[in-house]
């Protein structure tokens, strides 16, 4: 069976889209001359025992030499420093046709206009951690994780980042840019307590998914999973944006794509009940309470890292849920809408709920 997604079709783009693609189209052109060639960098995807989504983005990277002391540096050597620039300066390649292998069966597949490959191909796998490879021309084939959810699971966890498990202060923009730009991703910080609370979910839960939910561009993906990784934070899928126009607007707006993957969620895994996790600091709330009252039959319970104070105000917003959400959330889940400081804080509170 071969399915192929297609990018940016029906209306005519948005006039930055056109201009970024005309910019895109002579760049890759003039790289390819020069031998630049297609290289994936695969995400971890999902599914269950009968269909998988692969998703992955087909970048141009100059040919690496395969003799030489050159050869040898590149193999044995490690950035020392990981500046958030270097994720962004990237080419992929447009429209880039790619092979998926899931589950011994071949499937064709054509990335977007920004190379990304999202696709959902039907597989036959095993619940748990699996591999599917992705495949660029006559590239060397790429390995990409995938969970697989179990049909017997009946609880997920569905996670912000920004300010739930990674302190980034993301509302403010110069700190934001700074942060995403600039900052050795080592430096970044963890939100106390939270991959222990984590970790104690996936023990009281087994086989629960772990889904990684934020506004950040795909780009910052691998620095997010090192991030993650490197903080003992479970190991799950990274739900992410692209980066730059789109066919309709300047940029993606992030709350719109955190409530059509919420909606996507709930309808790939209609018996999962969700532990949504966030912060006060963005729209987190609102879009909670919003999945909440529409779907209150995939709601464990919602919780809610509380800014202090001075870092809702440094922050650029005031914690605080409109009335009229606040009084479905009250009628509809009682003490299961949870909120305090840290990953201690709630754990307790969790416990309280019965699912610690």
């Amino acid at each position: 069976m071969a399915l192929i997604p297609v990018g940016e079709t029906g209306p005519r783009l948005h006039r930055a889209a056109r201009l970024e693609d005309a910019v895109h189209e002579v760049v890759e052109r003039r790289l390819v001359k020069r031998g630049w060639e297609p290289s994936i960098i695969a995400y971890a995807g999902y599914g269950t025992t009968e269909w998988v989504r692969v998703m992955a983005r087909v970048l141009l990277s100059r040919p690496a030499p395969k003799t030489g002391w050159l050869a040898r540096r590149a193999s044995s050597s490690k950035p020392k420093s990981v500046r958030g620039w270097r994720s962004f300066a990237t080419v992929s390649q447009m429209n880039a046709p790619v092979t998926i292998t899931a589950g011994g069966v071949r499937h064709e597949a054509v990335g977007d206009r920004g190379g990304f490959v999202d696709a959902v191909v039907p597989a036959n796998l095993a619940p748990g951690w699996q591999t599917v490879t992705i495949q660029s021309g006559d590239g060397e084939p790429v390995e990409a994780p995938v969970q697989i959810v179990d049909p017997a699971v009946t609880f997920g966890i569905i996670s912000d980042i920004d300010d739930t498990v990674m302190v980034t202060a993301l509302p403010r923009p110069m700190l934001a840019a700074w942060n995403t730009f600039v900052l050795d991703e080592h430096a970044r910080a963890s939100v106390p307590g939270m991959a222990v609370l984590y970790e104690r979910l996936r023990t009281a839960h087994p086989g629960a998914p772990v889904f990684y939910l934020s506004t950040g561009a795909w780009n910052v993906a691998p620095a997010l999973t090192r991030f993650l990784r490197r903080h003992l934070y479970p190991v799950g899928p990274l739900l992410l944006t692209d980066w730059g126009p789109t066919k309709d607007r300047w940029f993606r707006s992030g709350p719109e794509h955190k409530r059509l993957t919420l909606e996507r969620l709930s309808q790939e895994f209609p018996r999962v009940r969700w532990l949504l996790i966030g912060d006060d600091g963005q729209h987190d709330q609102e879009i909670y309470a919003e999945f909440a009252s529409k779907h209150p039959d995939n709601v464990a319970a919602v919780a809610i890292r509380r800014l202090s104070p001075a870092q809702a105000v440094l922050a650029g917003t005031l914690p605080s849920l409109p009335e009229s959400d606040t009084s479905v959330v009250s009628a509809r889940f009682g003490r299961k809408w949870l909120g305090a400081p840290d990953g201690a804080g709630l754990s307790q509170l969790l416990t309280e709920a019965d699912l610690l």
